[in-house]
């Protein structure tokens, strides 16, 4: 299904995620990871990852969220905030939004690309992600079995939102990424 021209968005694969002990722990990161794996070769230099990282200056609702999680107040520096193995040097756009979606990624891509989204959580930067490619006129693929969420049942939610946004947005597997290769 991937065609020559397509950018796979990796979103948020970062240690604050993948460790258990985290209060953002994803259940479903690993097996996220495991299908990205699969994925990046597929996309070849046409990859791009992103971070979440806390804003320079916290304010207004930012502040009441940071309250509330103040552990995340820590640098982008921070091994929380670091990419995962295999992907810890990779190139990167670091945001402290929830949607990825914005100027660099999108000068990155190319105006009206088609991006293909994966990573933690469906049900926060992937969602915020995919609306505002949407939004911006990009077409969006989001891999399901390459996301991730806190639960399976929050997982489900989030891509029943995404299939709403049909025809701009539409939900794929690893396998039909694969199929067009």
């Amino acid at each position: 299904m991937a065609a020559d021209t397509d950018w796979l968005v990796v979103v948020d694969m970062q240690h604050v995620f993948a460790d258990p002990a985290s209060p953002w722990f994803t259940s479903g990161f690993a097996s996220a990871a495991e299908r990205i794996a699969t994925l990046v070769p597929r996309f070849g230099r046409r990859v791009a990852f992103t971070r979440f990282v806390p804003p320079r200056a916290i304010e207004g609702s930012w502040a009441d969220y940071y309250r509330r999680w103040d552990f995340a107040a820590a640098p982008a520096s921070a091994e929380l905030w670091q990419l995962v193995p295999p992907w810890r040097g990779a190139e990167r756009v670091d945001t402290h939004r929830f949607s990825k979606w914005g100027a660099e990624l999108r000068a990155l891509t190319g105006p009206l690309s088609t991006v293909v989204l994966c990573g933690v959580s469906t049900d926060c930067c992937v969602l915020m992600t995919a609306l505002a490619a949407v939004d911006d006129g990009a077409f969006v693929r989001v891999v399901a079995d390459a996301c991730g969420a806190k639960t399976p049942e929050v997982h489900e939610a989030a891509l029943s939102l995404l299939r709403t946004r049909a025809p701009q947005l539409t939900i794929t597997s690893t396998a039909e990424e694969w199929s067009g290769a």
